[in-house]
């Protein structure tokens, strides 16, 4: 007996299969590609969604079967958040590219919105801000820009939903059109608060109910597998939940206090607040952790960095510097420091604790004896000052403490930069054994919702360490210039226009 997650992030879907030890004993990978159809916009061919999922999960699938594990009791789900798909409801097709997380084309729409003031109610009601990164300003951009489009959502032929909601709707044939209390609190549309879509939400940004996925606990009976779309395989799909909140779940954070740093494409610092909607002014976001089958809500105050990995992937496709992203660690140790180079990866705009969708990357301090390492390592160093700004304001302006962070995410395999983000925040960090908790978190949902686990207890038990970096002495003028790039990277978008 087996879990299958599927994991599908920004550029590639990862399938796991996780037995009931917590034991990651197969996987698959597949990539999708990236489209950029104009300066700031960024989009996802659904279609090629599915098909990375279908390959990868043949693959793990495959693994598993060639190692005798089996059989699948269940399927979770886990999703880059925020992303604004549309599909039709019987054919499953969609009309048009879906509009990613990462995508900045709707700054005009926030900030209109904002000028007429609506911020200070939507952040009451969503724990969010008005920025382009979240879903409900790209749906309103398509009912503006796309009419034709449109006209579907509104006659009931499209839904609309997030990539889990897709992802559930090609599993099961078009039978269910769901989504979780994470991924609905990612959409500028839900109220925490009261957990349910939002009548005022809706019409405020022109978003048709109707059309929305229901809404239901992040484990538990969400549907089940149809054999024709999948393999042959009927199992429940148990579990779901947005990328951030599985890795949550998956670190095992299941009390109040307990924090994780995941470092993907972005870095996204979660701390879990319970019950309890603790509310910030300083640049976090509130949001929805997960939802137990009985309706109880947990809570987590967010830092949402928008480009730290990408940053990375930036340096080996942008520019060519490096040709695979694992050889960051021996490049960037071949100099002591960066040289005085300063990198702020604001390449669509800046997350916590700044909200600019106007900043763009910057890098300050070259000289003539500018190395490619001096690049590199200024990139790590970006990573872990991103991340500081975050810790600042938690332990600072909310009140929260992080005597120990844990990481995990593909970055986190890289020893130099564990130990760089040790010094830079003066705190132990801690990297367990698995760091696919993303998956590992949609595989625990599935399977305490079906059965293969009965307690967070039994969970919990399955984490273990890999190893602990100590902090070393704080270079806080490094610091200073990178406060001080941050500055000069502010607005320019807007700036130049």
């Amino acid at each position: 007996m087996a879990v299958l997650a599927i994991d599908a992030g920004t550029t590639g879907v990862t399938a796991l299969v996780v037995t009931p030890d917590g034991r990651v004993a197969a996987r698959g990978y597949a990539e999708f590609p990236q489209h950029f159809p104009s300066p700031g916009q960024v989009e996802h061919v659904p279609e090629e969604i599915w098909q990375a999922t279908l390959r990868a999960c043949r693959d793990g699938l495959d693994a598993a079967a060639a190692a005798g594990i089996g059989p699948i009791a269940c399927v979770g789900i886990t999703n880059q958040r925020e992303t604004a798909v549309l599909w039709d409801r019987k054919r499953l097709r969609s009309p048009r590219p879906a509009i990613v997380w990462q995508d900045r084309r709707t700054t005009a729409i926030c900030d209109r919105l904002k000028d007429a003031g609506h911020e200070p109610r939507v952040a009451e009601l969503t724990g969010l801000r008005l920025d382009p990164y979240f879903t409900g300003t790209k749906l309103t951009w398509l009912a503006e820009h796309d009419t034709r489009t449109w006209d579907g959502v509104r006659d009931g032929t499209l839904a609309i939903g997030t990539v889990d909601s897709y992802l559930i709707a090609r599993l099961t044939g078009g039978q269910v059109h769901a989504t979780d209390a994470s991924n609905a609190s990612r959409t500028l549309l839900y109220d925490i608060g009261a957990g349910a879509w939002s009548d005022e939400l809706c019409e405020l940004l022109g978003v048709p109910r109707s059309a929305l996925p229901e809404v239901v606990p992040s484990f538990g009976g969400i549907g089940r597998t149809d054999p024709e779309e999948f393999f042959g395989l009927d199992v429940p799909i148990s579990g779901i939940a947005g990328d951030q909140q599985a890795a949550l779940f998956g670190q095992a954070c299941y009390s109040p206090g307990d924090s994780k740093c995941t470092y993907g494409t972005g870095s996204f610092l979660l701390i879990n607040t319970g019950t309890d909607l603790v509310r910030s002014d300083a640049g976090l976001l509130t949001t929805v952790a997960w939802q137990d089958p009985d309706g109880t809500l947990t809570y987590a105050l967010e830092g949402a960095i928008f480009v730290t990995g990408a940053a990375v992937q930036w340096l080996r496709d942008g520019l060519g510097v490096i040709s695979s992203a694992a050889e960051t660690a021996a490049v960037a140790s071949t100099v002591p420091d960066s040289g005085g180079v300063v990198f702020v990866p604001a390449l669509t705009g800046l997350g916590a604790p700044h909200w600019d969708p106007d900043a763009r990357g910057t890098i300050v301090g070259i000289t003539r004896g500018t190395t490619r390492a001096h690049l590199v390592r200024a990139t790590l160093e970006a990573i872990t000052y991103e991340v500081r700004d975050v810790i600042e304001v938690m332990t600072a302006a909310a009140g929260l403490d992080v005597p120990v962070l844990t990481v995990d995410g593909g970055a986190a395999a890289n020893d130099l930069l564990c130990q760089l983000q040790s010094t830079e925040l003066g705190v132990p960090v801690q990297r367990p054994e698995i760091l696919e908790t993303t998956g590992l978190g949609a595989a625990f949902l599935a399977g305490l919702g079906a059965g293969v686990w009965s307690t967070r207890d039994e969970l919990a038990r399955t984490w273990r360490l890999d190893r602990r970096f100590e902090p070393g002495p704080r270079d806080d003028a490094g610091y200073a210039r990178w406060l001080e790039a941050v500055r000069r990277a502010r607005g320019w978008a807007s700036a130049t226009a």
